[in-house]
C-alpha cells in the first residue's frame, strides 16, 4: 500500500464505531516506517479536531482501518450547535 492511499480512509475503533478519516501520517525518517496516524474526527462540518494514534494500534487495513483500541465517545461525538434566540420587533 502506498502512503497516499492512506489519506481519506475511514477509521473504525475496536467497537466498530466510525472515528474519522486519515488526515496525515508521520514517518520515521531514519527507517522510513509509518509511526503515527493523524485522524480527522467526525465532529461536524467546520470542526478541525484530530487525534494521533500509534501505527501499532492498527488491527486491520483494508477498505477501512480497524484499530485495536477504543476511542472515547467524547472525542468522536458530533458537536451540537448552540441554540440561538432571535427576537423580532414587529414595528
Amino acid at each position: 500500500m502506498r502512503a497516499k492511499q492512506f489519506f481519506g480512509i475511514t477509521v473504525l475503533d475496536k467497537k466498530v464505531r466510525e472515528v474519522g478519516r486519515i488526515e496525515d501520517v508521520e514517518i520515521d525518517t531514519d527507517n522510513g516506517n509509518v509511526t503515527t496516524l493523524i485522524i480527522s474526527l467526525n465532529k461536524g462540518l467546520f470542526s478541525n479536531d484530530s487525534i494521533e494514534v500509534d501505527f501499532d494500534a492498527i488491527s486491520t487495513i483494508g477498505d477501512y482501518i480497524l484499530l485495536n483500541t477504543e476511542i472515547a465517545e467524547e472525542e468522536v461525538e458530533e458537536e451540537k450547535p448552540e441554540k440561538v434566540t432571535v427576537e423580532v420587533d414587529d414595528e
